[in-house]
């Protein structure tokens, strides 16, 4: 089976890749893979949903310019497409005097990329937010909210709708970059499945949980093999193996953080009207927790940040030794904790009580209390660690001769899929041009 291009994928920036290229290139025979038995079934569907406005990135970085036009065109993608969505508004709320001199920046940032940003003083916040206190805020009037999964599932139905072809339940195998192109080899059945080869891969299959799912057992053995002109790795979690698959040493390792969510009891969702968020400290990896209005109406409170024992370790007890092994393994993890070790600690006390969890949250609205919360499915971020032990801030996109390869698409990749999808096509038209 030949294809000019393969996208390994199915996420929402893998299928925003595969909708841009049948715009793109008409009549292109496009093919793409996708290991689960759906899309978007990883960082797509278990993220905060916010459409971004840009406000927190630096000017001049991928992050910024992608953010500034895609959450325009976000949404209206959304209203084109009879999506659900709703342009809310955000408040950055500074909780302390200290805060203040970050949040000003912050005010400077937005006004340099061109977003109507606007100071708050504590009589502005209450209007806005009855239950939100601070000594000011930040309110960014473009931010949104949507169901990024219905978003890619949207680019996978036009994509088809175009002439591409789609592969789902296949497990990329092995991978040879030649001269002529790539040829890619799967193995097609179940999703999860596991092809074991012997002891080592009977190992690194193994899942250990409180659910017991071991996941040893090999469903359709049925293998598919196609050869493509280019390459398109949007894996993911799984992006830096699929780079390796194919001989490539990416600049980066894969390492996953699980980021925990609970979500407030229906009669405590008065409290939030919208999107309440804190302001960010530059000395400090992730965000912290803040609370997000779901489309559905629900009141998310979140994430924490932990290490994730498994790439796909949505529970705190989900075990796959070749993923944790890789991790500790890993030179950068152990600069990064020698870096942060105060905030992991943080984080991981906070992943076992939700009475700090809630203390986290009650900053920013002084009325919640524990039992106000729910616990909520968690998420897995795939942050690419760089061996110096940095967390890779910005987008990471590196190119062979036959193969691109996405090893970094943090938030805002969901609000910012549309011109990230374009970028990537654009790179591939020019390949084969």
């Amino acid at each position: 089976m030949r294809y000019d291009v393969i996208v390994v994928g199915g996420g929402i920036v893998g299928l925003a890749t595969a909708y841009a290229l049948t715009r793109e290139w008409a009549g292109a025979r496009l093919l793409v893979v996708e290991k689960e038995g759906n899309w978007g079934l990883h960082q797509t569907r278990r993220n905060s949903g916010v459409i971004h406005s840009g406000v927190y990135y630096p000017p001049g970085s991928l992050k910024a310019s992608y953010a500034l036009e895609g959450s325009r065109r976000m949404v209206e993608f959304c209203a084109e497409h009879d999506l659900p969505y709703e342009v809310t508004g955000k408040l950055i709320v500074a909780t302390s005097s200290r805060e203040l001199p970050r949040l000003h920046r912050l005010y400077e940032r937005g006004r340099a990329h061109g977003l109507e940003v606007e100071l708050l003083d504590p009589p502005a916040i209450a209007e806005r937010e009855p239950h939100v206190r601070g000594e000011a805020a930040l309110l960014v009037p473009t931010a949104g909210i949507t169901d990024f999964r219905r978003v890619a599932q949207k680019y996978a139905e036009l994509a088809e709708r175009n002439g591409a072809e789609t592969w789902l339940k296949a497990r990329v195998l092995k991978i040879v970059e030649r001269p002529d192109g790539v040829v890619v080899q799967t193995r097609r059945g179940e999703a999860h499945a596991r092809v074991l080869t012997g002891p080592a891969d009977a190992l690194a299959a193994l899942s250990v949980s409180v659910h017991f799912d071991w996941r040893l057992a090999p469903y359709d053995l049925a293998g598919s093999r196609a050869h493509a002109r280019v390459l398109v790795n949007c894996a993911g979690l799984y992006s830096d193996r699929i780079a390796a698959l194919a001989g490539y040493r990416p600049c980066a390792r894969i390492v996953p953080f699980r980021g925990e969510y609970y979500e407030l009891v229906p009669g405590a969702r008065r409290l939030v009207r919208n999107l309440v968020y804190p302001v960010p400290d530059p000395a400090f990896p992730f965000l912290g927790v803040h609370l997000t209005r779901m489309v559905d109406g629900s009141v998310h409170v979140g994430p924490n940040a932990v290490l994730a024992l498994a790439r796909e370790g949505y529970h705190r007890f989900t075990i796959r030794p070749r993923d944790l092994v890789e991790t500790l393994g890993y030179s950068g993890f152990w600069r990064l904790v020698r870096r942060h070790w105060r905030v992991g600690a943080g984080e991981m006390a906070r992943s076992y009580s939700r009475r700090l969890f809630a203390r986290s949250a009650a900053r920013l609205v002084p009325e919640l209390t524990e039992e106000d919360l729910t616990w909520s499915p968690a998420g897995v971020r795939a942050q690419a660690l760089l061996p110096d032990g940095r967390l890779a801030d910005d987008f990471v996109i590196e190119q062979t001769r036959r193969m691109i390869h996405v090893l970094n698409a943090p938030s805002p990749a969901a609000t910012a899929s549309l011109p990230i999808g374009e970028a990537i096509a654009r790179r591939v038209v020019g390949m084969l041009t």
